[in-house]
């Protein structure tokens, strides 16, 4: 790590000073802000998360006082390096991200530059209204990094870019002065033009820029809908209002700092209709858009056969590619607007024969239901992750992703293109905005070679060449950055290339704004991420990391989209709560690069540094179901804390936590005084001071009989017509809640099964979830051992806790690494899900009674992440009167032991708190709680007073 200079020092103590909001010099701060979703790492000085503007405007005035470059950012998703730099970054994120101000009837509001997109059009949909621009990354994406960008999105088609929409901006001024930019008549040009100061300097020189410059902008300025390339002097020709707001959209923080802007809002659709058309190949399908566009679509996207492949082999996105015929090597989607569904849909019926008629694509599907629609674009939307998820050296690198052209010429383009690409011994994805003639195509290129790197290089430059002769842009709506920054003279010429450099000086006159990006750039190959390492960790993990090599690999997975900053579904319950980068999927990953990569080791308090981070992950499994990359945290959290127990040992607390069943097995036996002595205050606040148990949380009920106990008293039913299945007698089923397992032995009975109980030992979860990898593998294999006869002979595995069966599914081949474990995982389902699969087979006999009942369904983290929750509610809506509701909840935030922590409860309740409690606080009535895990029954009982049962305990009461 570079040493700080006195400046830097200085400018840290009077930051720290000045500021309400928070100041981060330290190294690990830097790493966590040192790269993006582009393919370079800069370091940077340090990061400024401000609470007020006045935070800007010191930070600014300080900046500029110490001569240190500033880089405003906000998500932190920027494909072309825009937001890296050695400079100090003002993350807007955080605290800057609320609307200041909405008016329906003129259609605008006011926001903060850190408002991320789908938070401002969830707020401002109450009033039927939307904000246009809309990239695929609108769940984590900024309103200021958009308007840094000038981004747009799969509907620019009608809506235009975010220039289009944009009507002030509120700023701060490289030396630190507010300034207000907005369309000016003459009078107030005239008053700005006779004034002094940098505002005043910026007006006189951009016009004088432009004036200059104005037959080379009309000459050089690519005539298509989407060039953001290079600054927007071709908005200062002609007589109309002086608008210097269209300046700063697409300026990516090299001009000012955005501490507020007012943008329009539009109307959002009344109804949609989506056609899928299929083709051959890509260029096929690009040779087929002018016609498309003849009939007037709100959006056309194509995807080509790489990212339906990498779909299907997701995780968390392949269950939404059955919209898929046949095995196309490009579909175009294709969406119309309309104020009816009978509008939209007569549209479609009339496009869909018109394509048959010219034989435009060899198949056509139409699709009407809006959740449908929602999978086909939710597979759009993931489209870079799902390519960067494929195993190996050689990823598609985004360098070249954000050509653009006029559509007409599009299919010629992407011949010419491929041509290019096939040139260099490689190959590309493309998807897209096929609608307005902008493709992201990404060849593939191992940057861990030499070779690789000159192969960016030289197909980069020959792509440039290719655009200059289509008459297009390199960028379409990712921005200049580094990347095809420092192709922007090749571009635009010398003339336009000086005349903008004299834009950036005109605001920025000690080139302090975000410096390197547009113009002015380093050449392409340097500051890129893989340059950093040092070494490769080599030390074998203990967990299989397959399909990957080791755990470096796996975190290599992680390339910086920020997919795991959005603010909904159940990855990152930890960022979703605290909104620090550190505690995203992206901020671990970060840090555990930089780890495993050498970055660090010259610091002795690292492995302690990285454990805090790892700290507040929950273990959820969301980012490995929900990441398009599947970047799978929490078994490198396992795998890290291993090592990190090796060295620094292992407390009494996580060995309690760890042997959990052994405690559960001794509070059983002595229940119910176990169950007295637990809710003794003194007791439990010596448990607090001495274990870390927080003295609030409630130690779980022990039954007074187990259910083995329960179980062996039973009669065994005879000649089941079905045969036998093995139940997974879980921790928490055996001694907490045997209720669980008499209503899964019963539902079983009935359906026709013969319930064998296993003595298996505990699935080793809790052990794996503190690290502890050897005394977890030794359970598996005794489990495993004792489970493959009967596995050999045709037997399934149900289990009812979710995060049990998880275990055995997806971590027994990861410690074991068996043939045995894999079968064994390959037989073991989750009740719900094993009886729902039945019922889709028309194999499951079970009557019901007419009983009415209310359910909400909350689902275990664990089930979302593998089986779903789907099963579940399948199976609660089989009884005829049974009304189920799933909760959009995420995590519950209990997390097993997680909540019970100390230091940890706060969190946790602050996690149920977000949707959870509420929700369920909310529901008039009465409903009751199904859940699959004994984490969420606790947490909501706990959280609400409600007593939340298992899903099959629910289910059985219907059953005659």
């Amino acid at each position: 790590m570079a040493k700080a200079s006195d400046n830097t020092r200085q400018l840290e103590s009077e930051l720290i000073r000045n500021l309400d909001g928070e100041v981060k010099f330290d190294n690990y701060s830097k790493i966590l802000y040192s790269t993006d979703a582009s393919i370079y790492q800069m370091e940077p000085i340090g990061v400024v998360i401000p609470r007020t503007t006045d935070d800007i405007i010191a930070t600014l005035e300080l900046a500029n006082k110490h001569r240190i470059p500033v880089l405003p950012r906000g998500g932190g998703t920027s494909l072309a390096g825009q937001t890296v730099n050695n400079a100090l970054v003002i993350d807007f994120s955080k605290h800057l991200d609320k609307i200041l101000e909405v008016n329906p009837d003129e259609m605008w509001a006011r926001v903060q530059p850190g408002i991320v997109l789908e938070q401002l059009n969830r707020q401002v949909s109450k009033y039927g209204l939307q904000y246009a621009p809309d990239p695929s990354t609108t769940n984590r994406a900024c309103v200021g990094g958009g308007i840094g960008n000038n981004s747009c999105g799969a509907h620019s088609v009608i809506y235009g870019k975010t220039s289009d929409h944009i009507l002030a901006v509120n700023v701060v001024l490289s030396d630190g002065k507010p300034a207000s930019f907005y369309p000016l008549q003459k009078a107030e040009l005239d008053s700005k033009l006779s004034s002094v100061g940098l505002e005043s300097d910026i007006y006189r020189n951009v016009l004088h820029i432009c004036s200059e410059n104005s037959n080379q902008i009309l000459e050089r300025y690519p005539n298509i809908m989407r060039r953001v390339s290079g600054y927007n002097l071709d908005k200062f020709l002609g007589n109309d209002p002086v608008d210097m707001t269209q300046m700063i959209v697409g300026s990516e923080g090299t001009l000012c700092t955005i501490t507020d802007a007012t943008v329009k809002l539009v109307r959002k659709p009344n109804s949609t209709s989506l056609v899928v058309i299929h083709f051959d190949d890509v260029s096929g399908a690009c040779d087929a858009i002018p016609e498309i566009l003849e009939h007037r679509p709100s959006a056309v996207e194509l995807v080509d056969r790489m990212m339906i492949e990498r779909t299907r082999k997701s995780l968390g996105f392949s269950k939404n590619i059955n919209f898929i015929e046949g095995d196309p090597g490009a579909i175009l989607l294709v969406e119309f607007y309309g104020d009816s569904s009978f509008e939209t849909q007569s549209i479609a019926n009339s496009f869909k024969t018109v394509l048959s008629r010219k034989h435009i694509g060899y198949a056509s599907i139409i699709i009407e239901d809006p959740s449908a629609q929602a999978n086909v674009w939710n597979v759009r939307k993931a489209g870079l992750g799902l390519l960067m998820s494929a195993p190996g050296n050689a990823k598609p690198i985004p360098f070249v992703e954000d050509t653009a052209v006029d559509p007409a010429k599009l299919g010629e383009f992407v011949r010419r293109f491929n041509s290019i690409v096939l040139t260099n011994n490689t190959e590309a994805a493309y998807y897209g905005h096929a609608s307005v003639g902008c493709l992201h195509i990404r060849p593939l290129v191992n940057f861990e070679s030499q070779d690789g790197i000159n192969s960016m290089v030289q197909i980069a430059s020959e792509v440039v060449d290719l655009v200059t002769e289509f008459g297009g842009a390199l960028s379409g709506e990712h921005g200049d950055g580094i990347v095809r920054g420092v192709w922007t003279e090749r571009l635009f010429g010398p003339e336009l290339y000086q005349a903008f450099v004299s834009i950036k000086r005109a605001f920025d006159p000690n080139n302090l704004m975000n410096p390197g990006k547009i113009v002015e750039c380093p050449p392409i190959a340097e500051n890129l991420r893989h340059q950093f390492y040092k070494y490769r960790n080599q030390k074998p993990p203990k967990l299989d990391f397959s399909p990957h090599t080791d755990i470096l690999s796996a975190v290599e997975m992680c390339n910086g989209m920020g997919a795991c900053r959005k603010h909904s579904g159940t990855m990152c319950p930890s960022y979703i709560a605290t909104k620090d980068e550190e505690h995203s999927t992206r901020g671990r990953a970060n840090l555990l690069r930089s780890f495993f990569t050498g970055q660090l080791n010259e610091d002795k308090l690292a492995i302690d540094r990285i454990h805090q981070a790892l700290d507040l992950c929950l273990e959820c499994k969301g980012c490995k179901w929900e990441c398009p990359s599947s970047v799978d945290m929490a078994t490198m959290k396992s795998e890290f804390l291993y090592s990190y127990n090796l060295i620094k040992g292992t407390s009494l607390r996580t060995r309690l936590f760890a042997n959990i069943n052994s405690l559960n097995k001794w509070g059983s036996y002595f229940a119910p005084i176990s169950n007295w002595l637990t809710r003794i205050p003194g007791l439990k606040l010596a448990i607090h001071h001495l274990l870390g148990i927080h003295h609030k949380r409630p130690i779980p009920i022990f039954a007074r009989q187990s259910f083995d106990t329960v179980f062996r008293r039973r009669d065994i039913l005879k000649n089941p017509i079905n045969g036998e299945v093995i139940l997974f007698k879980d921790t928490f089923m055996n001694y907490n809640t045997p209720t669980v397992g008499t209503a899964a032995v019963d539902i079983l009975e009935k359906s026709g099964f013969r319930p064998i109980v296993p003595d298996l030992a505990c699935c080793g979860r809790p052990m794996i979830s503190k690290g502890l990898l050897d005394q977890a593998k030794h359970q598996a294999k005794l489990n495993v051992d004792l489970l493959i006869p009967y596995v050999k002979k045709g037997l399934p595995i149900i289990g009812c806790e979710a995060s049990c069966l998880s275990t055995i599914r997806e971590e027994y081949p990861k410690l074991l690494k068996s043939d045995d474990s894999k079968l064994v995982a390959e037989n073991t389902f989750l009740i719900d899900e094993f009886l729902a699969d039945l019922h889709a087979r028309n194999k499951l006999s079970l009557q019901f009674n007419k009983k009415d009942k209310n359910i909400l369904l909350h689902g275990h983290c664990h089930q979302k992440a593998s089986s779903g929750t789907k099963p579940s509610l399948n199976l609660l809506n089989l009884p005829p009167n049974f009304n189920v509701y799933e909760i959009e909840s995420g995590c519950c935030g209990m997390a097993g032991s997680f909540g019970f922590e100390k230091e940890h409860y706060s969190l946790s309740m602050t996690i149920g708190n977000q949707n959870l409690f509420p929700a369920i606080e909310s529901a008039m009535g009465d409903w009751e709680i199904a859940t699959t895990g004994i984490s969420c029954r606790q947490q909501i009982e706990h959280g609400t007073g409600k007593k939340p049962r298992h899903v099959i305990e629910i289910l059985r009461d219907a059953v005659v």
